[in-house]
């Protein structure tokens, strides 16, 4: 396994829509497997293939916790068969946008249809933590990030910091220091999506 460079917004392929797996072979797995490191080291709870630059419908997740145990859940060409109407409200950050958090509405309940890491088709009902952290991956691969689900005022905001950011880690990394900030410094890994 290796750890994969995650890439940040406003990265423009983070923007792009991923293409479905023909099939969940080798390398595929090999993929999952690797999304799986870079999302516990980074730390994180999902992780969609577009963060690490791959336009694929591969998603990994793993929100357990004392009051809920799922395990990793590897997931090629997830898709929401069924939505609740009602909604819940969370606050979501993600590892593509570091140190950013906001509250987005998304359906309450969700039932998700993929493939697994054995190529099986699986079905899983789901809510709560889980509902959000699928609904929040598979944005990612149709080139949606939460922000677009907020106001344009605050994702504009969020966006110019990033950009900032970026530029003072470029500036830094030209004059040989250490950065001054790193994602393990996160306000709260389990926002971190």
């Amino acid at each position: 396994m290796a750890l994969l460079p995650i890439l940040t917004a406003p990265d423009p392929r983070l923007k792009k829509k991923s293409l479905p797996v023909e099939a969940v072979d080798a390398g595929v797995r090999q993929l999952m497997d690797d999304m799986l490191e870079t999302m516990y080291a980074a730390p994180g709870i999902g992780l969609a293939a577009p963060q690490v630059g791959v336009l694929k419908r591969v998603i990994v997740l793993d929100i357990d916790r004392e009051d809920t145990r799922t395990g990793p859940l590897l997931m090629a060409n997830p898709e929401i068969v069924e939505a609740s109407d009602d909604d819940a409200t969370y606050e979501e950050g993600c590892l593509s946008v570091p140190e950013h958090y906001s509250d987005v509405v998304r359906p309450a309940r969700v039932t998700v249809r993929y493939l697994d890491r054995d190529g099986k088709k699986q079905d899983l009902a789901c809510e709560g933590l889980l509902a959000t952290c699928i609904q929040h991956e598979i944005d990612h691969l149709d080139g949606i990030l939460f922000i677009d689900h907020i106001s344009s005022l605050k994702r504009n905001m969020i966006l110019r910091k990033l950009l900032k950011t970026r530029k003072e880690k470029e500036r830094d990394e030209a004059e040989g220091k250490a950065p001054s900030r790193t994602r393990d410094q996160a306000k709260d890994p389990e926002h971190a999506l």
